[in-house]
């Protein structure tokens, strides 16, 4: 049977994230996993983790050089090391070899049936030119998050929300933008990350605003729910420098309205420097980039 829907995440050191979610996908999906494949874009291949996440889904022992038989019989690995970012989870699109793409984080597990149910909307939308998202469950099991609001909230673009009746009616509706632990489109209509993003973080509202501007809705659909483990007791060693997000938040911004001078791109700027950043680099930072940064 032709795989229908590519489930796709990337990871840095996370061999524990990758781990649950991938057994999760399988254990609690399997009425899908003939229709599905599971890939995970390894930003680390060399490290500890790295190897445990190959040997996971190959079978390959990186000091024998060997290979036993692998666990995930769908999965793909593949390494990626050309630069060290959280946005090489867009190479999940360009590796995909279905139609259908749902991007996670490496540690995110989705409620029963969502995956079935994702298939079947997508066989009655082949050709949506949308974003989807759905909400995201509190770790109380209780409250969920359908949306962000598009507002400065301390150092993250979007305060969380619910629209509890829309959800609770259960059809798909609009949304400004949600967290990008969960996104999901047609393959051929993944609109892309700007290829100047580094380090982590600012892609929410971007990457939004930029299927908008493609033609495409950000719609939630109600039964796409997930759960995001947000706390680790192990911190990778990799470099998340505060100064890569203001810098993504500034080219994508850029992009998006073509004017350094636009009171977006400014108000990254000003929240920024209220929080004590300094005003000299960020303008510095701006003054480098062409007008329009596409």
């Amino acid at each position: 049977m032709k795989k229908k829907l590519t489930v796709g995440m990337a990871t840095y050191d996370d061999y524990q994230g990758v781990f649950w979610t991938v057994q999760a996908l399988r254990m609690y999906h399997p009425e899908v996993m003939d229709q599905v494949e599971i890939i995970v874009i390894d930003n680390n291949p060399d490290s500890d983790h790295g190897k445990e996440v190959r040997r996971f889904f190959e079978g390959y022992d990186a000091d024998s050089g060997l290979f036993t038989q692998g666990n995930v019989p769908n999965g793909r690995y593949i390494p990626f090391t050309e630069y060290q970012s959280a946005f090489v989870k867009g190479q999940v699109f360009e590796e995909a070899q279905t139609d259908f793409v749902l991007c996670l984080d490496c540690h995110v597990f989705l409620v029963p049936g969502a995956l079935q149910k994702l298939i079947n909307y997508y066989e009655a939308f082949p050709k949506t030119k949308d974003l989807i998202q759905g909400p995201l469950i509190h770790d109380n099991l209780v409250d969920h998050f359908t949306h962000l609001e598009p507002e400065w909230n301390d150092q993250f673009f979007g305060n969380w929300g619910c629209a509890h009746e829309l959800m609770a009616k259960g059809d798909p509706f609009e949304i400004p933008m949600n967290g990008c632990g969960l996104f999901s489109c047609v393959t051929e209509n993944w609109v892309g990350f700007n290829p100047a993003f580094r380090g982590f973080g600012g892609e929410e509202w971007y990457i939004q605003e930029k299927f908008r501007k493609h033609g495409g809705k950000v719609l939630c659909l109600p039964f796409l729910q997930w759960m995001h483990r947000f706390q680790r007791m192990d911190t990778p060693e990799y470099t998340s420098d505060m100064y890569d997000r203001i810098r993504n938040f500034l080219i994508g911004w850029m992009e998006l309205y073509e004017n350094k001078e636009h009171a977006g791109v400014q108000s990254i700027v000003e929240n920024y420097v209220k929080y004590g950043y300094s005003e000299e680099k960020i303008k510095e930072l701006l003054d480098t980039f062409p007008d329009n940064y596409l």
